[in-house]
């Protein structure tokens, strides 16, 4: 049993490695010194016995059997022998191509700079077209509001001029001179709704006055008086001069158009009044003012002036102003009041 263990282990594994099995070692080296050793030891009857026993059949010598499993453990050799591994060859990736433009198509390099340049020379021009004929009409705009700008101011010193020479005419002839009345009253909202019956709080929504320290302009005549009168417990008014006005619209002024509240701008101020002939702020300065013929429009598209309340406080709120408090009538002494809240 040991023999046929040996020769397994000797053709599963390399020739010259020791086998251990159950205390017993197994090399062909020692194979090879015990089959020698054994064939010299063996006496002449038991070769008898065997010849007899293997009549009929053929038997090998040992030095043949010994040649064969030489032989056995050279192919096992050769078999058992690593080749070097061969690395794959990794395929070069190319250079991806680049697809040909839907604009030029697929025309020579050459052909294609040109039509390329071509196309950028045509639309650099273009654009600059548009460009001079955008800035020739914007500076023409710019000019025509500086020009107005000027007309407006002219027509404003000459009636200033006009009523001053008035003035000194009737006091060289000893007479009275009585300076027209102004035309635009600016009204601010100074208390709140706390104990305000209902009659003063509906006329103060007729103003757009909804808000404290709201300001509108009014043009002054008989019925907006009595309404004034009615509610001037709850506001201060007084006629505003060109300077103040200028200050409320370039500040504070926003207009709506179409539900919509912009702040002001002469490209919008252009697009909701051109047909009014008022392009720019100026314009709107000039109406209100003067209380020109397209006061109601100017005054409808502007919204309540948000004020900021004025800067040291009001004392006596509840008093008239004629008697140390802040409602009523302040005529000229509006200007100050404004310039503490703007």
């Amino acid at each position: 049993i040991l023999r046929y263990f040996e020769d397994f282990f000797e053709f599963l594994f390399f020739p010259g490695f020791a086998v251990r099995f159950w205390g017993y070692t197994f090399s062909p080296k020692e194979k090879s010194a015990e089959l020698t050793r054994k064939g010299a030891a063996k006496p002449a009857h038991s070769a008898g016995k065997s010849a007899k026993k293997s009549k009929g059949k053929r038997v090998a010598p040992e030095s043949n059997r010994k040649a064969r499993k030489e032989k056995k453990f050279k192919k096992i050799l050769e078999i058992s022998k690593l080749k070097p591994h061969k690395k794959k060859s990794v395929p070069k990736k190319r250079p991806p191509q680049k697809a040909p433009s839907r604009v030029t198509g697929a025309v020579p390099p050459p052909e294609r700079k040109k039509r390329v340049m071509k196309e950028k020379r045509t639309r650099f021009e273009k654009n600059t077209q548009a460009f001079g004929r955008r800035s020739v009409k914007a500076k023409a705009k710019w000019e025509e509001i500086i020009k107005r700008h000027f007309i407006y101011k002219k027509a404003l010193e000459t009636q200033k001029k006009k009523l001053e020479h008035i003035r000194q005419i009737c006091a060289l002839k000893g007479q009275y001179f009585v300076p027209p009345e102004p035309k635009v009253a600016l009204v601010v909202r100074i208390r709140g709704i706390c104990d305000m019956p209902p009659k003063p709080k509906r006329i103060l929504q007729v103003l757009r006055l909804r808000q404290i320290f709201n300001a509108v302009f009014i043009k002054i005549n008989k019925s907006s008086l009595n309404l004034l009168r009615l509610v001037g417990p709850w506001i201060t008014w007084g006629y505003p001069t060109q300077n103040t006005v200028r200050k409320l619209i370039y500040k504070r002024g926003k207009g709506k158009h179409k539900g919509q509240v912009h702040k002001l701008n002469n490209g919008f101020i252009e697009r909701v009044l051109g047909k009014k002939k008022i392009i720019c702020a100026e314009d709107l300065v000039y109406q209100i003012f003067t209380c020109g013929k397209h006061f109601k429009a100017v005054t409808h598209f502007l919204r309540p002036l948000k004020m900021h309340p004025p800067r040291g406080g009001m004392k006596n709120k509840r008093k008239h102003f004629v008697e140390g408090g802040q409602t009523g009538n302040r005529e000229n002494l509006i200007n100050k009041f404004i310039m503490r809240m703007n």
